[in-house]
């Protein structure tokens, strides 16, 4: 059965819920440390009003002892309960903040994608910024209900001295947080158009660096820091926006706290000239005055938290409780199976029908690039099946019927534009550790030269996107993965763009032994591997209308010809 914890939440309230659910515990030690922090805290100025009427009465050395001690045990009283209490609420806090860092992540990189209109870097605002403002939570209620004990405490003290000062900042208290109740929601509001901008301008400049070098390469790149420029001025201007809301917010807050400080103390004033209360309880009332000022400032600051931790928690569920763009199936391909295609019509493909033997090497010599990516999207599951026409089969099963983790563990798709990580070369071709094959395939990609150029070795340190690697380097690095994690079918996309034609010739030659006996299919306008494969499928026009090996079509189609000679 599936544990309310593991339930995907409809909303932001059900990630709020769920937070203070499962820390409960925590909340309520902190609340009870915090809580006697405040009331040691209001214990100091009704200590000292104590002591000052008592004073007056009996001028003993053990009067003044007693005082003085009852000061000790107040101040250790509030310093340690401050201390402990603060890290069981912080602890709880990163700790839940981590958990929704981790949910999140895991939504993302789910083998099946969730439909939730946002890009790569928004998803990324979320899992950092908005999972620690949303777990900010743990910590706001139990600090709430402190200063509330701080203020019941005070309004109990000056009650006792008269009604009056105690009615007075209970009324008051009211009043404030009514006020400042109206005020929050309006920072809710803006809060959450400020985040989504933000993660907007996020995804922005990732997609930026992303492809900053083709940007360069076609002049570009103006055009792109223009629109970011654009994006990022949103966010500035909304960012202006809350600041100001906020500030109005914190400035009304004060001025009402300090308002309601000051009726109380010319309220208690005027008592003791009237001769109501006693000159002790006179130092009590001012004292308190003074000090209900930081509780009151904390109390009225919580609506405003308690928005912000709701707009980052709608945010999250945008993620969590987003659908997946496709129902995969359950089954699994058999192993050592074919590749079909039947039929299959998407983008660029317009009656796609092909058939890949198990243990060929296929060669797709595609024309318009764009068929090309069309191709490897609708293998690599980055398309929904229902969403295309036509059938894959992978195995002799439909792709529609087997469940996401099978296809990628017998299927592989490496894109032309492979992503390499900050990291080694080792962790970049074997991710996970449990490859057989690393030296096969790092002979196979030629990436040889490059392991030698390094003391380290396949230890060598790599940059986050490949940094410090040629564009070369990184393709081979990307072929390397791929043909170490030696699945059944292999797609490799363009594999050899960035490369001489020398290395392409040997890599090509490699990658065949390597593969010999496993279904290969290579999209790609290589002559070196068009040469290599078993056949060669001519893609035009979204269609195969030629069929034969590469020194056959050199040989009888001039089309071809053209489009792959060099």
């Amino acid at each position: 059965m599936t544990t309310p914890d593991t339930q995907r939440p409809r909303q932001g309230a059900d990630i709020l819920r769920t937070a203070l659910r499962r820390n409960i515990g925590a909340m309520a030690g902190g609340t009870f440390l915090m809580g006697l922090y405040q009331a040691g805290e209001t214990a100091f100025p009704i200590a000292l009003g104590l002591i000052v009427e008592h004073t007056m009465q009996d001028r003993s050395p053990r009067s003044l002892g007693l005082s003085i001690a009852a000061l000790a045990v107040i101040i250790t009283t509030v310093s340690y309960s401050w201390r402990f209490g603060m890290r069981i609420l912080q602890k709880a806090n990163t700790t839940e903040a981590h958990r929704w860092r981790v949910r999140v992540a895991s939504g993302a990189l789910q083998p099946v994608a969730r439909d939730t209109g946002l890009k790569s870097g928004e998803v990324l605002t979320i899992a950092t910024e908005d999972a620690d403002q949303t777990a900010d939570i743990i910590e706001v209620v139990p600090l709430l209900i402190s200063s509330l004990v701080a203020v019941a405490v005070a309004s109990v003290a000056l009650g006792l001295a008269s009604v009056h000062l105690g009615l007075l900042v209970i009324v008051g208290t009211v009043a404030i947080l009514s006020i400042l109740s109206v005020m929050s929601r309006r920072i809710g509001d803006s809060t959450r158009e400020q985040q989504a901008r933000v993660a907007r301008a996020g995804a922005k400049v990732a997609d930026l660096i992303t492809g900053l070098r083709p940007l360069h390469g076609f002049g570009g790149n103006h055009a792109a820091f223009r629109s970011y420029r654009r994006v990022s001025t949103e966010a500035k201007r909304q960012a202006v926006t809350v600041a100001g809301v906020n500030g109005v917010y914190a400035g009304t807050a004060l001025a009402l706290n300090a308002a309601l400080a000051a009726a109380v103390t010319l309220t208690a004033g005027w008592l003791a000239f009237r001769g109501d209360i006693t000159i002790g309880e006179l130092v009590m009332a001012v004292g308190l005055a003074q000090f209900i000022i930081e509780p009151l400032k904390l109390f009225s600051e919580m609506p405003k938290y308690v928005m912000t931790a709701r707009a980052s928690a709608d945010r999250m569920a945008l993620v969590l409780a987003a659908p997946p763009v496709t129902v995969p199936g359950t089954g699994r391909p058999r192993e050592g199976g074919d590749l079909e295609l039947d039929h299959v019509r998407h983008g660029a493909l317009r009656d796609l029908t092909f058939r890949v033997r198990a243990g060929e090497f296929v060669a797709v010599a595609a024309y318009q690039p764009r068929a090309a990516a069309d191709l490897a999207a609708v293998l690599a599951l980055h398309v929904p099946p229902e969403t295309y026409g036509g059938v894959v089969r992978v195995g002799g099963h439909k792709l529609a019927d087997l469940s996401a983790e099978g296809v990628r563990e017998h299927l592989l798709v490496n894109p032309y534009d492979g992503e390499i990580f900050a990291g080694t070369l080792r962790s970049n071709i074997d991710p996970s550790g449990t490859s057989g094959s690393v030296d096969e395939a790092v002979e196979a990609s030629l990436l040889t030269d490059v392991v030698a150029l390094h003391r380290a070795g396949l230890d060598h340190e790599v940059r986050d996107r490949g940094a410090n690697l040629s564009g070369g380097q990184r393709q081979r690095l990307s072929l390397a993965r791929a043909l170490a994690a030696d699945t059944d079918v292999l797609v490799l996309h363009d594999p050899t763009t960035a490369v001489d034609a020398v290395t392409e010739q040997l890599i090509a030659r490699n990658v065949a032994k390597l593969r010999r006996g496993r279904t290969t299919l290579v999209v790609t306008g290589s002559p070196a591997l068009l040469d290599t494969a078993d056949r060669v499928l001519v893609l035009d026009g979204g269609a195969i209308t030629a069929e034969d090996t590469h020194r056959n079509l050199l040989a009888r189609d001039d089309a071809y010809r053209r489009a792959v000679a060099r």
